[in-house]
């Protein structure tokens, strides 16, 4: 089966409020796959329903995994919440779905998540550094925030110009071929 595309900025479905779970069936469990394959092949660390054109309130996380033969130990989290949040650091963030852009963002650097896993048990992580990092960016795509919403306007603005540019520049290679 073909991967899932991610969604890429501007797409409005990015934007969308997730809705809770209410029941994990076998749709979500699919989903939770499919995203954890594209999580994989991008390759990324995270990733949220939303990026994949879902508005439900599911991520994947595997923030171990960092080279393509390494052992993979995912995370998937049904209605993930930070209930606790401690510090600040700024970490030089980028995200699958705003591409060839990365940026320091201002974040907890500890925070508690509670979560519900595909079984229904309920959990709650302690997590730092790029784990709390990857936890409130990947959370944010489930209230339609991106990583570029938490930096200053202009340099928002420079990429949103950059981004117009670059769709342009495909749509027109496109027609010409």
């Amino acid at each position: 089966m073909a991967l899932r595309q991610v969604l890429q900025f501007p797409d409005k479905r990015l934007r969308r409020k997730s809705k809770p779970i209410t029941e994990i069936g076998d749709d979500v469990r699919t989903l939770a796959t499919d995203m954890l394959d594209v999580m994989y092949d991008e390759p990324g660390i995270g990733l949220a329903a939303p990026q994949l054109g879902e508005a439900i309130r599911l991520i994947v996380v595997d923030t171990e995994w960092t080279e393509e033969d390494a052992e993979r130990d995912p995370l998937v989290a049904v209605n993930p919440e930070i209930v606790e949040r401690d510090g600040k650091l700024v970490w030089t963030e980028g995200c699958l779905s705003v591409p060839d852009y990365t940026a320091d963002v201002e974040r907890a650097e500890r925070v508690t998540l509670r979560y519900t896993d595909l079984e229904g048990e309920e959990h709650t992580e302690e997590a730092e550094g790029l784990r709390a990092v990857c936890f409130q960016h990947e959370i944010d795509h489930l209230d339609g925030v991106l990583f570029i919403d938490r930096i200053s306007r202009l340099k928002r603005n420079l990429y949103v110009q950059k981004r117009k540019k670059a769709l342009k520049r495909e749509a027109e290679e496109a027609e010409a071929s």
